[in-house]
């Protein structure tokens, strides 16, 4: 069950707390790399639209329309895909690799809707037609995506099922030198569909370490 535990600061700058008001639970490293990777895909004019998988209250799709918005660029989107109601049980007919998941007992905490994230996108101007919200279970939505384009694609799925769903789907839409970031490699799940996907595809990108628990690499 969940606890209300005191503030702690260096807990929340690793991103290894259930932030309470924060927007995001991503701590500063994984947010100043995303920073990082979408000011480098916009000044090295890597083709592509930004996407996220996986939204909770919208701190990091937030981060990514800003860099937009302070650096003028004025044709790229935001795509934000997530249930807005937490995590699917489950399913263990066909991902074996998430029975152990537990995560979904805990949406009443990480489910957030695709209003108060709005909202929380209109708290700093940010909300507009370029970014774009597709509501639904990744095993409805990813599949039937309709972005073309991705220049920075940010995983933050958790479970095997969800993280493999977005490769196999995406991943072939990432523009050469874009960059792929996966927040919950920490997580076994996360990490084997990683795995399993990057060796069936004979990618052979080096991996960057973040902190404790995100990755990425360009592709």
């Amino acid at each position: 069950s969940l606890q209300l535990m005191p503030f702690d600061p260096e807990l929340r700058a690793q991103g290894k707390d259930w932030p309470l008001e924060a927007m995001t639970m991503v701590g500063a490293k994984r947010l100043e790399n995303l920073e990082s990777c979408c000011c480098a895909a916009l000044q090295e004019k890597i083709p592509g639209d930004f996407v996220e998988t996986g939204v909770w209250r919208g701190g990091c799709g937030i981060l990514m329309r800003a860099v937009l918005a302070v650096t003028g660029n004025q044709d790229r989107r935001v795509w934000l895909f997530d249930s807005f109601e937490g995590l699917p049980q489950p399913d263990v007919k066909n991902y074996p690799q998430d029975a152990p998941d537990r995560l979904w007992t805990f949406n009443e905490f990480l489910g957030v809707s695709v209003a108060k994230v709005k909202a929380n996108f209109e708290r700093f101007d940010l909300l507009d037609e370029r970014t774009q919200f597709v509501v639904g279970w990744f095993r409805d939505t990813i599949p039937e995506a309709q972005v073309q384009s991705i220049a920075v694609l940010r995983l933050d799925g958790d479970l095997y099922e969800s993280t493999w769903l977005v490769l196999n789907h995406l991943y072939p839409r990432v523009s050469p030198g874009g960059f792929v970031i996966i927040d919950d490699y920490a997580l076994a799940t996360c990490k084997a569909a990683v795995d399993d996907f990057r060796q069936s595809h004979s990618i052979q990108s080096p991996i960057a370490t973040i902190d404790w628990s995100g990755i990425f690499w360009r592709k």
